[in-house]
């Protein structure tokens, strides 16, 4: 999100981008660790540049400018477009066009070569602070308080099908409420436990879906108290619209979203099917990274 508005919106990057580099978007929580040639590809990189794969770092995160071939140029890991203006016009001074031998793709690591739930839903989610934030006092604030949180729901078959006869299982609704009703505005925000999911009650009435959630953490450092309303229709025997609005007060931050407004704030998260038609739609949960089992749950 603060790339995005810090970095990707400059009209000089983004043209550099399009004409002259191919950028790549990945997971390195999943490129560090995976055995498989894209893994290996990523870390061929990573280990010229200042944080090698192995080295004890907890991240390879961080913006990497490379060849083809996997020859090093640059790496970055701050906000400052002039930094990677200087960094992109280099690599293009010193790349020499040569044939390059494609990766063979081989077989992929199944620990992180996640798919959506065949016979599932897909749907996109949204989130966002509406209030609270006091005025902020640089650029990098203002990006921060204006951030928009991106994620993906996944919903199984089962609970599809349930859907279509009216049905909101548990599992749909403990899933929702652990793993996205959550503050992902600033950056990666922790996750709810099972016992911090206090109450839940969402229904369908017809097509209308309504509920409560009450999620709380056992010191009281994180709470949302929050309303579910919205639409979940069915065409031909599948979801067709899936569009749902949750609402409440939010308290507390993460160790990494820092910076959330003070006390209770006005926190709404919005859910809609996807289509497909992004690529973005495939992309796996991010309370699935390394534990699709327990997300699935």
């Amino acid at each position: 999100m603060l790339d995005r508005a810090s970095i990707f919106s400059h009209p000089e990057v983004v043209s550099l981008l399009q004409e002259k580099f191919i950028p790549v978007a990945i997971d390195q929580a999943n490129q560090r660790r995976q055995q498989d040639a894209e893994g290996k590809f990523y870390q061929k990189i990573a280990n010229q540049g200042p944080r090698p794969v192995g080295d004890g770092s907890p991240t390879t995160q961080g913006l990497y400018i490379a060849a083809p071939d996997g020859t090093f140029y640059a790496y970055h890991n701050d906000r400052k477009v002039e930094h990677v203006l200087e960094s992109l016009r280099l690599a293009l001074k010193r790349y020499k066009p040569d044939e390059t031998v494609p990766i063979t793709p081989g077989q992929p690591d199944r620990r992180y070569a996640f798919q959506p739930p065949e016979g599932g839903l897909v749907v996109r989610v949204h989130s966002k602070i509406l209030d609270g934030y006091k005025d902020p006092s640089s650029e990098r604030e203002k990006i921060f308080q204006n951030g928009i949180g991106r994620d993906n729901f996944w919903i199984t078959a089962d609970e599809h099908r349930a859907l279509t006869r009216g049905d909101v299982p548990e599992s749909l609704v403990l899933r929702l409420a652990r793993f996205h009703l959550v503050d992902n505005t600033r950056g990666e925000p922790p996750m709810w436990e099972p016992n911090e999911v206090r109450s839940h009650d969402v229904f369908l009435s017809g097509k209308t879906l309504r509920g409560t959630v009450h999620l709380r953490t056992d010191s009281g450092d994180r709470e949302y108290r929050v309303e579910l309303l919205g639409y979940v229709e069915t065409t031909d025997g599948s979801v067709s619209r899936f569009d749902i609005v949750a609402k409440g007060l939010f308290r507390g931050e993460g160790e990494y979203t820092r910076g959330a407004p003070k006390g209770n704030f006005p926190l709404a998260i919005a859910f809609r099917l996807a289509d497909g038609s992004d690529r973005a739609d495939q992309i796996p949960p991010q309370g699935s990274r390394g534990w699709l089992e327990g997300y699935i749950e």
